[in-house]
């Protein structure tokens, strides 16, 4: 019996031996493939997947010599960003809802100056701390707890990617029916059942897609003559655009004499609906104005204020003006107000198939599909990716983030989003029940609570040392480095929102409901903001990462205001005697800062803002 059972075990052992033994090739082959996809960043292998997220070249402060934006600059980005189909469809909303021309006009002048106020109020951190936004919120939901705002954005900016998209494939649409008729659709298959598109629709979307990738290949640097290009073509496209529409339809047109059909209350409610759309329009891009802001050369008050509050409501309020009278001289045309100016082009082809309208349609086409391009890389791409990069560093960089949310965006079916004005405009307001929250936040932290304090070594680091050798914890790791005040402040937020956000899908809810989602924007932001201030100053007051100047029992206005403009010049050096463990991070960053391939934002932008201008 001893013997049997040594040979059962002996042959149990020799069992085990050849399971592990088979076992770790695959497990080998695992390492290997984890390993061939991660980031090459040459000395950055040898870091940890915390040392990457905590600092690599994609999140370090911006130096001086990268802040190259002048106030002229921001001026011309607005310039260049208002011309585009998407802001002509914000218009549409107000007067298909039944308002006047101007009346219309008027809500989106108010919108767009509220936006602009708004703005201003996120860019101000980036102007002053020199940050991106995926740093700059650690310091109001923690370093770990920003993930979620950030994942917030990174669905946002997919989203728009896929809706910028379609529009794009629109334009393509146009070209193809100025090249092989108008009649090409049912040539090639007509509807497709179901949907809320057709074959030529489909065909149109993917051909801009697809045409789309090689410039999300490219580092910014390489494709910035595109964007200089479209700084240069889209506004002179825009205004032949209204000229040509004008002078076919002898006139402005019908709608510019109509009356409104609404009276009292839902004329007034039509009008905060339009206001709103436009304020939700611009969501994502408040959230992340840091992004860009960063790059100022000085905190001129030009800079912090009226590039914003000036420039946003009259480039966005001129390019509605040309939808609104394009599309009145369409109803003098053709019997009814196309608001979309891709379907005023697709007019023209229809009833004059002439060698001159056809190449007219062709060329503003083009340039309509330049301006969805553009945008859709400088607003949407390069966001995803950096957002992606901050949350993923070991195997995603901007390249590789910006083909992942072309590829998501491809899967989202913007057609169904963009098959009437009334989703249009659910889509706008989905945005602001998520997004308002998290910028209440924000903004109570840095406004009210912190009074324009920040440490930029704390947002860096979860531990380090003191000049007596002691370790400190960062301020903002706050519990396992989630800020709890902040996640309670943005739920409560869009508590008031989401029987609204019901209703919009087709539900029946209060009337109440539905106005306050009206206002889904500003209730999310006061009613976080509020919130947190209340958890922040009174229910579990903020211990660390205050000024000793700053009482958070006392009125904030009564408090010092304690924002200053960083100097980053030496700020590496500064991180690695606070927070000796990023040094592979460090040098990891400075050598991608020497390559040519990794020129950041600041490259890309600069020509697009300042029509080729350069400091």
């Amino acid at each position: 019996m001893g013997s049997k059972k040594n040979v059962f075990t002996a042959t149990q052992e020799a069992s085990e031996v050849n399971e592990a033994d088979s076992t770790e090739p695959k497990l080998a082959w695992c390492k290997r493939l984890v390993k061939a996809i991660q980031v090459n960043t040459g000395e950055a292998r040898e870091l940890t997947p915390l040392q990457r997220y905590l600092y690599n070249y994609d999140l370090r402060p911006v130096e001086e010599e990268r802040r190259l934006w002048s106030w002229y600059n921001f001026v011309f980005f607005w310039v260049a960003d208002s011309f585009n189909v998407n802001t002509w469809q914000i218009a549409a909303t107000g007067v298909v809802a039944g308002m006047t021309w101007w009346q219309t006009w008027l809500s989106v002048w108010l919108g767009y100056f509220i936006t602009g106020c708004f703005v201003s109020l996120s860019a101000r951190p980036g102007i002053f701390n020199h940050l991106c936004f995926p740093v700059f919120i650690r310091q109001s939901f923690g370093i770990f707890g920003s993930l979620w705002p950030i994942l917030n954005r990174v669905v946002m900016s997919c989203v728009w990617y896929s809706v910028q998209a379609w529009i794009g494939g629109q334009c393509v649409r146009v070209m193809l029916e100025a090249i092989f008729g108008t009649d090409l659709n049912e040539r090639i298959g007509g509807t497709i059942p179901g949907q809320n598109t057709d074959s030529l629709g489909m065909l149109s979307f993917f051909l801009f897609w697809f045409f789309s990738l090689p410039f999300l290949w490219f580092p910014p640097h390489k494709v910035r003559h595109l964007f200089t290009f479209k700084s240069y073509v889209i506004p002179f496209a825009g205004f032949g655009f209204m000229i040509w529409a004008l002078v076919r339809a002898h006139g402005a047109g019908p709608v510019m004499n109509e009356k409104s059909n609404l009276k009292g209350s839902k004329l007034a409610w039509a009008f905060v609906s339009s206001t709103m759309n436009a304020l939700a329009n611009f969501a994502n891009l408040i959230l992340n104005a840091p992004d860009f802001s960063r790059f100022a050369d000085k905190p001129s008050k030009a800079i912090k204020y009226w590039v914003y509050i000036g420039s946003v409501p009259i480039c966005f309020s001129i390019t509605c003006l040309i939808g609104i009278l394009v599309s009145s001289a369409s109803k003098a045309m053709y019997g009814e107000a196309l608001w979309s100016p891709l379907e005023v082009l697709e007019k023209f082809l229809e009833t004059s198939f002439t060698s001159g309208t056809r190449a007219g349609a062709f060329l503003i086409g083009l340039a309509f599909a330049l301006a969805q391009l553009g945008t859709n890389i400088s607003a949407n791409s390069l966001s995803f990716g950096t957002d992606v990069t901050a949350m993923l560093p070991n195997f995603v960089n901007i390249r590789r983030g910006s083909f992942i949310c072309a590829a998501i965006a491809y899967c989202i079916c913007p057609w169904q989003l963009m098959s009437s004005s009334s989703k249009f405009t659910t889509v706008l307001s989905a945005y602001s029940v998520f997004l308002s929250s998290i910028i209440g936040v924000v903004a109570c932290d840095y406004y009210i609570i912190r009074r324009g304090y920040v440490n930029l070594h704390h947002l860096y680091t979860l531990e380090f040392k003191e000049a007596d050798n002691t370790v400190t914890t960062s301020y903002y790791k706050y519990f396992y480095g989630v800020n709890w005040r902040a996640f309670v402040a943005y739920l409560l937020g869009m508590v008031p929102n989401m029987p609204g956000f019901v209703g919009a899908t087709g539900l029946v809810v209060p009337d109440g409901a539905t106005k306050i989602y009206i206002l889904s924007f500003p209730v999310g932001f006061l009613v976080a903001g509020s919130v947190y201030y209340i958890l922040t100053a009174w229910v579990s007051p903020l211990k660390v990462g205050l000024s000793p100047e700053v009482n958070l029992h006392a009125f904030p206005h009564k408090q010092p205001w304690l924002e200053e403009w960083k100097d980053v010049e030496d700020f590496e050096a500064e991180l690695l005697d606070d927070a000796p463990e990023l040094l592979f991070a460090v040098r990891s960053a400075e050598s991608q800062a020497l390559k040519k391939s990794q020129k950041d934002l600041s490259e890309l932008i600069t020509p697009i803002t300042s029509f080729g201008i350069k400091n």
